[in-house]
């Protein structure tokens, strides 16, 4: 089963409260709409009044190309107490990741409006205003966030009304704004949505996550017949996770110029050395971390100790191993980091690369496992009910 997208679905379920009595569908759309707002004091009323009226605004500057350094960090984790029992106690090591990453010149951060409701978005937010005290290091900090794409959601002037929402939480125009999974209709009212909001000037560039390839290529047809430019696609990508290498998405978007974010770097910490057949971790992912030390072949535990050589050679840790195999791949990974300690690990990735030679071996031993989470696995809708476009792939 994959894990990452069911439980960021649990996440919302509980907020909406569907693990008691389920409300009706006006109930549940107005309880998410009104979670998200009423938790960082946004009104159910736009958040700019003057884009809503057609007046001049320093939100309607014109949007600059995106550039993105090669790693960035999750925030899925910023806020979100259901799966990852987020605690505000703990605000201030968030704190320190943020400075941390600035002081890198590499505070590039991955949130969403679900993440937290809000809280996520409100953080850094936060942060940035705090941290940044002259207008090139507010630069240098880059926010993508996302849209999600409920099933009571089927307008474009939803997709503007979400971030303008996001916007007012994070303070200024977003870096980055995407579409956060495929819905089983009204996709294509997400694209004009996501142009809408660009020529609006509240965003300076437009993506898409979870797409496979004839969405990314729908998708950025669709926006160029307006001069917008398909900035990205997120997708779930490792070495236990190859699927996009495999089935043309990964050449598509390099074909299309469209950057790729690979989420889930680290395959559900499977990547990092943290676990063996002996300490499989709790929960679900007990499951799969059995499926895979049990493959008849060893063929992850033979990863496992490729991995730990070649961190060796470079004296450094197995985690960037998978990290550094992301970024030779052409993708950007973004790792979540709730400490300082897991931020440092993370972007230190950037200090050494791969050898050719190093990069194929990980590729012929990754190639052999089996054991991990599938895309059929996956909820995404397959296909636009509409259209009948194909959405997702892997």
């Amino acid at each position: 089963m994959n894990l990452v997208a069911p439980a960021l679905l649990l996440s919302l379920a509980v907020g909406c409260g569907a693990l008691s009595a389920p409300p009706s569908p006006n109930s549940r759309r107005d309880f998410i709409e009104g979670s998200i707002s009423s938790a960082i004091g946004v009104g159910a009323t736009s958040a700019f009044p003057a884009l809503a009226n057609g007046e001049s605004s320093a939100l309607q500057s014109k949007p600059t190309p995106l550039s993105l350094p090669p790693i960035g960090l999750g925030a899925w984790a910023w806020g979100d107490s259901v799966f990852w029992g987020y605690d505000k106690k703990n605000d201030d090591d968030l704190r320190e990741v943020f400075d941390y990453a600035l002081s890198k010149n590499l505070a590039f951060f991955d949130t969403a409006e679900l993440y937290g409701f809000g809280r996520s978005e409100q953080l850094l937010g936060d942060f940035r205003k705090q941290a940044c005290s002259t207008k090139e290091e507010n630069d240098n900090v880059i926010i993508a966030s996302k849209f999600a794409a409920l099933p009571w959601r089927t307008k474009r002037e939803d997709v503007v009304k979400a971030c303008e929402a996001s916007v007012k939480r994070l303070g200024q125009p977003i870096d980055l704004y995407q579409i956060h999974f495929p819905n089983a209709w009204s996709n294509e009212e997400y694209w004009d949505g996501l142009g809408d909001a660009y020529d609006k000037g509240l965003v300076k560039a437009v993506g898409v996550s979870n797409y496979g390839v004839d969405a990314v290529r729908a998708c950025h047809a669709k926006l160029a017949e307006r001069g917008i430019k398909l900035a990205s696609n997120q997708i779930q990508m490792s070495l236990l996770y190859r699927w996009p290498l495999e089935n043309g998405l990964l050449d598509t978007c390099k074909e299309l110029d469209v950057k790729v974010l690979s989420y889930s770097p680290l395959a559900l910490g499977f990547l990092t050395r943290k676990y063996s057949s002996s300490n499989l971790p709790s929960g679900p992912r007990a499951k799969i971390g059995k499926q895979l030390y049990e493959d008849e072949d060893g063929a992850f535990e033979n990863l496992q100790t490729l991995m730990k050589e070649i961190a060796g050679k470079h004296n450094t840790q197995v985690s960037q191993v998978a990290l550094n195999w992301a970024i030779a791949k052409g993708t950007t990974p973004i790792p979540g980091a709730r400490t300082l300690k897991q931020a440092k690990q993370n972007l230190a990735t950037l200090e050494w690369t791969l050898s050719k030679e190093e990069e194929k071996a990980l590729d012929d031993a990754s190639s052999k496992v089996t054991g991990f989470i599938t895309p059929d696995k996956n909820p995404f809708p397959r296909k636009d009910k509409d259209t009948g476009l194909t959405m997702y792939d892997s």
